[in-house]
């Protein structure tokens, strides 16, 4: 393992720290009173207290010091006195363990007690501090200059997402983003609680990925010698629940799904799924209205969020289109009783790509998707989709060709998906069987049979209404994230490069680069300001090490970064 210096200066602290007897990774528990919070609410003039946290910043002034100390709940200013922690003729632990041994970013726990400086700040006067926990690498703190000026800031997102812990300790307002995520959790659960229906849990590993059209992850049972695929959808096990007697049934569930990762999708992420028995898709969208403007409300205090450019309100009620009316208001192309072939034409016309393995439901996601779907910024459902489109949905009561489905859009984009629930079993087993027809002609995402589900329904199930909602993609327009990845606290990621030491020559082209992403190469070379020599080391050694490609284009060489 290569070290960097201050790494090894960490090491070596942490040895003369053992030699002193001082073990820094204590095994005691350290009893802790109050929090930076607390302190500051409930401030009292010479109180004892008792907090832990990191170091994150210190002031030596001789055998006085200003530190700062953060937990959970924030920051607090401490004062170490020497005399005050070394009463005696040993000096030790101010000149030694306090000055010398630690570092920005070490865990200490510190007894003393409140006072407030000539400047009115709030401080803990330090009688007794411990070593809780030694840290071995340096954290990514800014840096601030006598103008006010921040230096590296830890904002690149890719090392943001890799390692989150550090992202969390040096920049905590992310921590408001999943503060809020839990509280949109608890609101969802409480609404649902409050109306007597049934958290439960379903399995992640499932014979048949059921419940949803998309792409599974496979594994391997070794006992039992068969294949599992992660869960894609939770829908069929809380159908089933419905068929055994339960009237309400929620779950929040982890799904996975094999596809492509981008700034609204990650191959894990959150569902809520909810069914009611007695319920149809018109109660359905009134409930989920009502829900989604009660979270709002707990989330962010308002109805009202910023997304982007957008003033989204979720206040109730949200319009009602359907997808037919919606197709015809954008593309001037009615859907109703035309054939694949029609279909198919209809959206090369409209320039968008198709391919012959799919059918009439792809082809009309397709043309909606690309046509339509960007359109509705404020909460609006999208309802009665074509039968082909929702092998899960009941006919509708009015016309055969479509289903009792909706769907939320918000900002152009699905955050709620809804149906009043096929309950006939013939009629299932006909949906399941067009799905089979459609993977043989190459459709990766068509639906499998699930024999068993087929043989609940045929023991019957209630008239049922079901509904999911993406978690991470309403936290995300909640918070203002234009990324998934900003909500997740690991997000799913490339595998991590090995870190590539730079020449200081080669650091300065590397950032050039980074602003630009592509330039040319007598550009780059005259911003870098570097000799000949120099130069042609540098850009050298960024291309042997794949973090910069030379490319040509028409007759000027481009220099773009590949890394």
């Amino acid at each position: 393992m290569q070290l960097s210096e201050q790494e090894i200066i960490r090491r070596e602290k942490l040895e003369k720290l053992r030699s002193l007897g001082i073990n820094p990774y204590p095994a005691d528990l350290f009893e802790v009173d109050h929090s930076t919070n607390t302190i500051k609410q409930n401030f009292e003039e010479g109180k004892q207290v008792t907090i832990a946290g990191r170091l994150m910043s210190r002031r030596i002034q001789g055998k006085a010091s200003f530190a700062e100390l953060q937990d959970a709940a924030g920051r607090i200013q401490v004062y170490f006195n020497r005399d005050e922690i070394c009463p005696n003729d040993d000096k030790t632990a101010y000149n030694e363990v306090y000055k010398k041994l630690l570092d920005i970013g070490d865990f200490i726990g510190i007894k003393g007690e409140l006072f407030t400086t000539q400047v009115g700040e709030k401080t803990v006067k330090v009688k007794v501090f411990t070593l809780l926990s030694k840290a071995l690498k340096p954290l990514p703190l800014p840096k601030t200059d006598a103008e006010g000026n921040t230096y590296d800031e830890f904002n690149d997102p890719e090392m943001r997402y890799r390692q989150r812990y550090a992202d969390l300790v040096v920049n905590p307002h992310i921590k408001e983003i999943f503060e809020k995520r839990t509280k949109l959790f608890n609101a969802m659960r409480n609404f649902f609680n409050d109306r007597d229906y049934f958290e439960v849990e379903t399995p992640i590993l499932q014979p048949i990925p059921g419940g949803a059209a998309a792409r599974p992850f496979v594994t391997h049972h070794n006992s039992l010698d068969i294949p599992l695929y992660m869960r894609i959808a939770n829908e069929l096990y809380l159908k089933r629940l419905i068929v055994g007697g339960f009237e309400g049934v929620y779950e929040f569930s982890k799904n996975f799904r094999n596809e492509g990762m981008d700034r609204t999708h990650n191959p894990e992420f959150t569902a809520m799924e909810i069914y009611v028995a007695y319920k149809d898709y018109n109660w359905m969208m009134d409930f989920t209205e009502k829900l989604v403007e009660h979270c709002a409300e707990a989330v962010n205090g308002t109805t009202k969020a910023k997304f982007g450019q957008h003033d989204i309100d979720f206040k109730a009620p949200y319009p009602r289109v359907t997808m037919t009316d919606s197709i015809k208001e954008f593309t001037g192309f009615d859907i109703t009783g035309k054939s694949e072939d029609e279909l198919r034409a209809a959206a090369k016309d409209m320039g968008i790509e198709v391919d012959k393995s799919m059918g009439k439901g792809k082809l009309i996601d397709e043309i909606f998707g690309e046509k339509c779907e960007g359109n509705y910024i404020q909460p609006t459902f999208i309802k009665d989709y074509p039968k082909e489109m929702s092998p899960l949905t009941k006919e509708h009561r009015d016309n055969p060709e479509l289903t009792e489905r909706f769907e939320l859009m918000v900002c152009g984009k699905e955050v709620a998906n809804a149906y009043s629930e096929l309950n006939d079993p013939i009629d299932q087993r006909e949906r399941f069987e067009a799905q089979i027809a459609l993977a043989d002609r190459g459709d990766d995402e068509a639906m499998y049979i699930d024999h068993d589900f087929l043989r609940a329904l045929e023991y019957g199930m209630p008239p049922t209404s079901g509904m999911g909602i993406g978690m991470d993609r309403l936290i995300m327009f909640l918070t203002n994230q234009q990324s998934i990845q900003e909500v997740l606290f690991f997000p799913q990621m490339k595998p991590e490069r090995k870190q590539i030491e730079l020449t200081e020559e080669e650091k300065t082209v590397y950032d050039i680069l980074k602003k630009d992403e592509e330039i040319s190469l007598t550009a780059l070379k005259a911003q870098s300001g570097l000799s000949n020599k120099k130069w042609d080391k540098s850009i050298k050694g960024l291309t042997k090490h794949g973090l910069a490609k030379v490319l040509k284009e028409e007759d000027e060489l481009m220099v773009v970064i590949s890394g």
